[in-house]
């Protein structure tokens, strides 16, 4: 039997609020609707937070949503990171960063 008590008392982990998974999640659910996406993971780490975005469990993620407040004063705490490790967007705002990935349908005359 594996039990997980959570961080150690004292140390920091960073995390996504319910506005910022509210964001993300509504762009999930289109892909996911559209056939594109199936699963996800999220990662709460002592430097930052990780959405992962994955076509099958068994693969490595498509895409990474990450909120690394380090950053925030810079580049911006958002980035979007594609599978090679590209930086795709990165932002002060998670909903435009977001743009990146919200692909929409688009009808296409011939």
């Amino acid at each position: 039997m594996v039990s997980f008590a959570g961080p150690a008392p004292g140390t920091r982990q960073i995390a996504f609020n319910r506005q910022e998974l509210n964001q993300i999640l509504r762009v999930y659910g289109r892909m996911v609707a559209a056939g594109e996406w199936r699963d996800y993971a999220i990662d709460h780490m002592a430097e930052k937070a990780v959405f992962s975005i994955f076509r099958r469990t068994s693969e490595m993620p498509l895409y990474r949503v990450e909120k690394d407040p380090s950053l925030a004063r810079r580049q911006g705490a958002y980035a979007v990171i594609a599978a090679g490790g590209y930086v795709m967007k990165r932002g002060h705002d998670l909903r435009q960063v977001l743009t990146v990935l919200d692909k929409r349908l688009k009808l296409v005359e011939s």
